[in-house]
């Protein structure tokens, strides 16, 4: 005998399972976590502000 199966249940399953599937492809493709980015920017900031620090000039325009 088959097995009764709800159908709105089943569809709700693979809708869940859809979005996990293009959640996780989403991760791999522009995933970075919230730490990794803001490690990397205060990294560019303290090379800027190096970088500005040693200029000889101090009428130059900074970035």
């Amino acid at each position: 005998m088959a097995e009764i199966i709800n159908l709105r249940r089943a569809r709700k399953q693979r809708a869940r399972q859809d979005a996990e599937d293009q959640a996780q492809q989403n991760r791999v493709a522009f995933g970075r976590s919230k730490a990794e980015r803001s490690l990397s920017e205060a990294e560019r900031d303290k090379a800027i502000r190096e970088l500005d620090g040693h200029r000889l000039d101090g009428d130059a325009p900074k970035r």
